[in-house]
C-alpha cells in the first residue's frame, strides 16, 4: 500500500513539472528592448529529425502562437537544414525586422507520441545580443481530442508525416513561448498586429 502510494505521488509530482527547464530575460529588457525589439522572424534550425515538413510546421506553429498570444509581431517564418550561427542569424535582419527567434529542436517518436525538446533564443538585430532564451523538453501522446482540428489543419498543410508530432510540438512550443517577455506596442504597432491576425 505504501509503495503504491509513493509511486502515485511520484507520478503526480512528475506530471506537475513544467516542460520549461529554464528561461532567462536580459536584466535591462525593460529599459532597452521592450520598446525596440517587436518585429521578428522565426527560424527553425536544424531540421527536426531531418524532416523539412516538420521544420516548416515548427516555424509556423511558433509564428501563429506568438502573433495570437504574445505582443511581438512575427513577420516571417523560415526553416534551415543546418544549425545556424550568429552571423547567419544576423543576415536575416533585413529592413523592418528587429529580432530573430531561433528554435533549435529535437524530436523522437515514441510508442504513442513523441519526445520533443527545444533550445530557443531571441536575438536582437541591432547588435546580435540575446534578449531571451529558454530550454524545454517533454513527451506527449500524439492524440489529444482538444487538438483534433489543429492536427488536421497541419496534416493538410504539411502532409501525413507530421501527424504524430503536432500535439507534442505544439504543447512544447506553447510552454516555451509563454516565457517570452511582452514588448510595449504603440498605436501603429497595434494596428499592424491586428493586420497580422487577419
Amino acid at each position: 500500500m505504501t509503495k503504491r502510494f509513493a509511486l502515485v505521488l511520484g507520478l503526480a509530482t512528475l506530471a506537475g513539472c513544467s516542460a520549461v527547464k529554464n528561461s532567462t530575460i536580459r536584466p535591462d529588457y525593460e529599459q532597452v528592448d521592450k520598446q525596440r525589439v517587436k518585429r521578428l522572424v522565426v527560424v527553425t534550425a536544424p531540421l527536426p529529425d531531418g524532416k523539412q515538413a516538420l521544420g516548416d510546421m515548427w516555424s509556423l506553429i511558433a509564428r501563429q502562437y506568438i502573433n495570437q498570444n504574445r505582443d511581438f509581431l512575427v513577420k516571417e517564418h523560415i526553416t534551415r537544414a543546418e544549425s545556424t550561427d550568429d552571423a547567419a542569424l544576423k543576415a536575416l535582419c533585413v529592413e523592418g525586422l528587429e529580432g530573430v527567434l531561433l528554435l533549435d529542436p529535437q524530436v523522437k517518436r515514441t510508442g504513442d507520441g513523441a519526445d520533443v525538446a527545444v533550445r530557443a533564443r531571441l536575438m536582437r538585430c541591432a547588435d546580435g545580443e540575446n534578449v531571451w532564451s529558454a530550454e524545454a523538453a517533454g513527451g506527449w501522446d500524439s492524440v489529444d481530442e482538444k487538438f483534433r482540428e489543429r492536427t488536421a489543419q497541419y496534416v493538410q498543410q504539411f502532409g501525413a508525416e507530421v501527424e504524430p508530432y503536432v500535439v507534442p510540438s505544439y504543447k512544447l512550443l506553447q510552454a516555451t513561448l509563454d516565457t517570452l517577455p511582452n514588448p510595449q506596442l504603440n498605436d501603429q504597432d497595434i494596428d499592424e498586429k491586428i493586420e497580422l491576425g487577419e
